[in-house]
């Protein structure tokens, strides 16, 4: 446990720009003392010790604002960062150094029992509230973006946005865990895609009606030609007619 412990310790300095020193550390970081305290009460659970874990699970929570359940099987150099908000359920299993931004939830979707809750690879980047939910694998290197609601398997190297959470890039790269603000937009790209398209009708559309004008002014232009020569032979019949009245 002890160099489970140091290598969460570690981690967070390569994690985070802003852990200045190990008192620091120490004694502000309430992702790491998540941490400690769950690493004692997943030992006491694994030995079938009651109660007491759930306890510690518990203070932890009040100390931390994270809750993660004694049975959740953590692997080591986790950084959980900021975390407050962040619940782990009671059958999860997290890869190693992953990385937790605050409100991220590893949450079942019903009573079911047995295996409910999510298992992720190793190196996972889960952004800020986001949510993994049901029995469902993580692949390793997977990244996924803030706020979205993942409910299926992700396959390793992936990157998933959205509600619900879609599989916008793949690569076989390793990429950087602390590149999760570069996430591509989706949404973005599909309602840009629309927008284009819609402006290509329009510009379909005021063609046709050019056209249409067109053709509606030159039948009017026509009608207008032959009734002007309907008018002139009237014309001429009444002015024949009248002259000859008067003869």
């Amino acid at each position: 446990m002890f160099n489970t412990l140091l290598t969460d310790f570690r981690i967070i300095f390569d994690r985070d720009p802003a852990a200045r020193n190990w008192l620091e550390v120490l004694t502000c970081y309430p992702g790491f003392h998540a941490l400690v305290f769950h690493r004692i009460a997943h030992s006491l659970y694994s030995q079938k010790v009651p109660f007491l874990p759930r306890l510690i699970s518990h203070i932890a929570r009040f100390l931390t604002g994270i809750e993660i359940h004694p049975g959740a099987v953590i692997g080591q150099g986790v950084f959980i960062d900021h975390g407050m908000g962040v619940v782990i359920g009671e059958t999860a299993i997290v890869g190693n150094y992953c990385l937790i931004y605050q409100g991220v939830t590893l949450g079942g979707t019903g009573k079911e029992t047995g295996k409910r809750h999510p298992t992720l690879g190793e190196n996972v980047v889960v952004g800020g509230g986001a949510k993994v939910l049901g029995n469902i694998n993580i692949g390793s290197n997977v990244r996924i973006g803030a706020s979205s609601v993942v409910l299926r398997d992700v396959p390793s190297d992936c990157t998933v946005v959205g509600i619900p959470g879609r599989v916008v890039y793949r690569s076989g790269v390793k990429v950087n865990p602390l590149e999760h603000g570069s996430l591509p937009d989706s949404e973005a790209t599909v309602i840009r895609a629309l927008v284009d398209r819609i402006d290509s009708l329009e510009q379909q559309v005021e063609s046709l009606q050019s056209k249409l004008l067109e053709s509606v002014v030159a039948k009017s232009h026509l009608e207008s030609s032959a009734n002007h020569a309907s008018h002139t032979v009237s014309e001429r019949a009444i002015e024949d007619f009248l002259d000859n009245s008067k003869n």
